[in-house]
């Protein structure tokens, strides 16, 4: 299946790619952006900006839409949080993104990590709001309040596809259970510090009214913000593409999420969970 015009993006300018890489290699970081192979890390690298990695680049899952390697993970690097927070102040993010491998090998799932991450770049960033996309920690309710607890600006989880093609796409995932998550952040987030956040890929096979839903069950587990975007294979072994869906769809699905009650919902082929995040967050709260 041919890519249509709408997903096919310039190469990355080298110079770009070089200039993030060295910073995060001086910290011994690593990015979404490269070991998910998101189509647009060209953009993202020319505006100084990255999703940050924390806990490695080897996860213990193996999603099948999913480029990062499997395997068993070495321990956590300790000095992680404050790299992290240190490299975002190189970069002068306002609004600093991290995401992980999920690490169900740990006995907190990694949630530790993701906290001594938040207080370190708001220690070394003041006045910088942070984003975490967070696994689902198996379930566990005490690794995610100690997430909450660190007091990130969004928690994001991704619901990442519908349920019934969970078992082919998300295996080790439970969507009730990933629901369950957001729906125990709103509950622990009725102050309004921390907003939710989810994300859904498209063109994995769903239908239509499946999505919608799925955007259902959002709005009522107290999930403000909705990114939808384009799947894109990174192998021929990973979970084909189904169908590239029209942005004219995705245009449909942001005005059915606004009237379904979701206070921001960004959707298009290559919107991605972390896409424009700073702006996204912005918006939110404009």
């Amino acid at each position: 299946m041919q890519k249509p015009d709408w997903l096919v993006l310039p190469a990355p300018n080298a110079q770009d790619m070089d200039r993030i890489r060295g910073l995060l290699g001086k910290g011994q970081l690593h990015s979404v952006c490269e070991s998910a192979q998101c189509p647009n890390i060209g953009e993202c690298f020319a505006n100084k900006t990255c999703t940050f990695m924390i806990l490695g680049d080897v996860c213990t899952r193996n999603c099948t839409f999913c480029a990062v390697t499997h395997g068993h993970p070495a321990r956590p690097d300790l000095n992680e949080p404050d790299m992290v927070g240190l490299t975002a102040k190189q970069l002068g993010l306002k609004h600093v993104v991290v995401t992980s491998v999920t690490r169900d090998d740990l006995p907190d799932g990694g949630a530790g990590q993701f906290a001594a991450t938040i207080h370190a770049i708001k220690s070394k960033n003041p006045g910088a709001t942070v984003e975490v996309l967070i696994p689902d920690f198996g379930g566990e309710e005490e690794p995610l309040k100690q997430v909450i607890k660190a007091r990130p600006n969004v928690l994001n989880h991704n619901l990442e596809t519908v349920p019934r093609i969970y078992s082919s796409v998300r295996p080790g995932a439970v969507y009730q259970q990933s629901l369950q998550l957001l729906r125990n952040v709103f509950m622990e987030c009725q102050d309004q510090y921390t907003t939710t956040k989810s994300g859904l890929m498209l063109g994995l096979g769903e239908t239509l009214t499946e999505v919608i839903e799925v955007m259902d069950d959002l709005v009522q587990v107290g999930c403000k913000t909705l990114t939808l975007g384009q799947y894109l294979r990174p192998s021929p072994k990973h979970h084909p593409v189904v169908e590239y869906v029209h942005p004219d769809t995705f245009k449909k699905l942001e005005d059915i999420g606004n009237k379904l009650g979701f206070k921001q919902v960004v959707a298009g082929p290559l919107v991605r969970s972390s896409y424009h995040a700073a702006e996204s967050f912005a918006a939110l709260n404009a």
